[in-house]
């Protein structure tokens, strides 16, 4: 048997073409538009200050973020000493422990010459340190690793976009940054009883951001930095 469609004689243009309803969206979209243009959008309790029911409300962002939790495993950096040089000591224990081999170091002497504490108290130093962000799995067992407290995740930031793959591969001057740490039992802060400290002991869990104090570049290598591109493959 043949189905014979009927159309609802109820219905008039208007409501075929869809075009009231058309118009009361647009309506809406431009409220919102103009409040939200005027900074008349309706205010909330900030993310940090919610409690209760009010934790399922909506988080305007970027206007609002969720704050990251204590222990958050953000971007990798190199903790630079107090005179801006990396605690690294080129041990190569963060790369022998990393499942994802995405770290590479090259070790250093110190030449004939250099500064005679320094050279004594550290045999070795990267000339370069380099990570590969994209074959990292965020597992920490380079933080854990590290004999010198010299690398940590503590920066709480994602690793940024880029738009080719050599941009995801950080070297030393892209590493070295945040608060300078330094540990009582550091080699090259020893002394002997009769002499004054030769430092101001600085909290070894220093975070990024509580000090407005940041090193984004040392110099670790007489011969320049090695281009990226030689460690992609």
């Amino acid at each position: 048997m043949a189905y014979k469609a009927t159309q609802d004689p109820r219905t008039d243009i208007r409501e075929r073409t869809y075009l009231p309803e058309l118009l009361r969206g647009l309506a809406i979209t431009t409220r919102h538009f103009w409040r939200n243009l005027f900074g008349t959008r309706d205010t909330q309790t900030p993310f940090e200050e919610r409690t209760g029911t009010s934790l399922v409300t909506t988080v305007q962002y970027p206007e609002e973020k969720i704050p990251y939790p204590p222990g958050y495993r953000g971007l990798h950096r190199l903790v630079p000493r107090e005179d801006g040089k990396p605690r690294c000591v080129a041990c190569y224990m963060c790369a022998t422990i990393c499942p994802a081999q995405c770290i590479y170091i090259e070790a250093g002497e110190y030449p004939e010459g250099a500064d005679e504490k320094e050279s004594r108290v550290i045999e070795k130093y990267p000339t370069q340190f380099v990570i590969d962000e994209l074959r990292c799995i965020v597992c920490g067992l380079c933080v854990e690793a590290c004999p010198k407290d010299a690398i940590r995740m503590d920066t709480y930031t994602h690793t940024p976009p880029e738009y080719n793959r050599q941009g995801f591969v950080y070297d030393i001057p892209r590493l070295l940054k945040g608060p300078a740490v330094s540990h009582p039992s550091d080699p090259w802060n020893k002394r002997s009883s009769s002499e004054q400290p030769a430092h101001a002991h600085k909290e070894a869990h220093t975070r990024i951001g509580e000090e407005e104090h940041a090193h984004s570049r040392a110099i670790v290598s007489h011969d320049g930095p090695v281009p990226v591109t030689k460690f992609l493959k």
